[in-house]
């Protein structure tokens, strides 16, 4: 019997020894606030290909001055816009000049041109110093190229440009994108 309450001794101490008289830790969870603040954007890229960019006609021949001339340039502008918006064309003056001597801006015809990812009604109109819209409601994204066509006619060739004084007549053609 000595035996039995050694080894009932032993067992009980070995159980209190192995209990192991630990509490859960409470947990206490924790939250964090996300914020994502959004600002309406709009702009033409830097990269853009108007961005100081030059457009050249050249007139040296007879048939230069009896044919239509058309220069296009790809990806003329590209715009980033987190809204639908317009681009407006204009020249900043009345009149393309060299020294003293003008041509007037409304020989020059610009058409917005498919082929770039801007999406909207594309137009054409006869350049002026008075804002017009190019393209309105092109659908907003970011670069959102578009390709522009200048354009001269031979009728504007023959009674504007015929008889000027040669030399390079220069203006500068600004444009806007606006959202709506």
């Amino acid at each position: 019997m000595k035996k039995q309450i050694i080894i009932a001794t032993l067992a009980l101490g070995a159980f209190v020894i192995g209990t192991n008289n630990t509490q859960a830790q409470d947990s206490n969870p924790v939250s964090t606030t996300v914020n994502i603040i959004l600002s309406d954007v709009i702009s033409i890229d830097a990269g853009s290909v108007a961005s100081e960019g030059i457009v050249d006609f050249n007139y040296v021949t007879t048939t230069d001055y009896n044919t239509a001339k058309n220069v296009t340039v790809k990806n003329s502008l590209i715009v980033t816009s987190s809204k639908n918006f317009d681009v407006k064309v204009k020249a900043e003056g009345e009149n393309f000049t060299s020294g003293t001597d003008v041509i007037p801006v409304n020989v020059l015809q610009v058409k917005a041109v498919s082929g770039g990812t801007m999406v909207g009604t594309l137009n054409q109109i006869t350049l002026s110093n008075a804002d017009q819209v190019l393209v309105s409601n092109a659908t907003l994204g970011a670069k959102k190229s578009l390709s522009i066509d200048y354009s001269i006619s031979a009728e504007k060739a023959q009674t504007e440009l015929l008889g000027k004084a040669p030399g390079t007549y220069t203006q500068k053609v600004t444009y806007t994108a606006t959202a709506q």
